[in-house]
């Protein structure tokens, strides 16, 4: 099995990328990683809704060629699961999907194409978290699904 994770833009802070790693590491005894980084379309200043789904359309484009399988969204309005749904939900799709990939858009979101071809759009809550810290809850709550689902003492 294997958990790609599709993300707009490059983790800039090292803390951040070394809470990744270290998930990544972990996931690693379970299934193989593939984290994928898309270029963030830059604007200089506040862009108008129109240059906001030019920007989202472009990373979109971008993220749908590198997404496989079953492929989830992480948006705001999407749905709220808890950990051991998210460990359900997984265990059950692997019968079907040996790749799952995981999408997580830049400053303006995702594009309504991207969002269309979601199989499942996920929500971490209706607070709205910095994308980079998103990569580390994103790669923890996979390595705790895959704990539940293997029973290992690291979920409480």
């Amino acid at each position: 099995m294997k958990f790609k994770i599709v993300a707009v833009g490059k983790i800039k802070e090292s803390f951040y990328r070394e809470a990744v790693s270290e998930y990544v590491k972990r996931l690693s005894r379970y299934c193989t990683v593939e984290i994928t980084e898309i270029a963030e379309c830059l604007y200089n200043g506040e862009p108008n809704e129109k240059e906001i789904t030019k920007i989202t359309e472009t990373e979109g484009k971008a993220i749908l060629s590198k997404t496989e399988g079953f492929v989830t969204v992480l948006d705001i309005n999407g749905t709220e699961l808890t950990s051991e749904n998210l460990s359900r939900i997984i265990s059950e799709k692997k019968q079907n999907h040996s790749v799952f990939t995981f999408v997580i858009g830049g400053s303006y979101g995702l594009s309504e194409e991207v969002k269309r071809r979601a199989d499942l759009r996920l929500s971490f809550g209706r607070i709205t978290l910095p994308h980079m810290l998103c990569r580390v809850v994103l790669c923890e709550q996979l390595y705790r699904a895959e704990c539940i689902a293997r029973n290992v003492s690291y979920h409480k």
